[in-house]
């Protein structure tokens, strides 16, 4: 269905941000762990991870995992990225 542009939200993230969201939703969408989400819920990430993946080139490289510690990295400003501590 097409979206009318005046009715459409913008939402501004970063290329580290945008891609930790991608690899969270994959992660959902390919562990079948629908988070008991409602159809419309799950119609709604379904659309945001196709954007995100057509958007984000990294998806594709060889090197996709390494990109995403790193955005981990960036993101929590810290060495190790599974680190929780302060």
């Amino acid at each position: 269905m097409p979206v009318d542009p005046t009715d459409c939200v913008t939402i501004q993230l970063s290329r580290s941000e945008a891609l930790i969201l991608f690899e969270w939703l994959a992660k959902h969408d390919a562990s079948g762990d629908s988070m008991a989400l409602g159809p419309a819920e799950q119609q709604v990430l379904w659309k945001v991870e196709g954007q995100l993946e057509k958007t984000l080139d990294e998806v594709l490289l060889p090197d996709y995992q390494a990109r995403v510690i790193a955005a981990r990295k960036s993101i929590l400003g810290k060495e190790d990225p599974d680190d929780e501590t302060t």
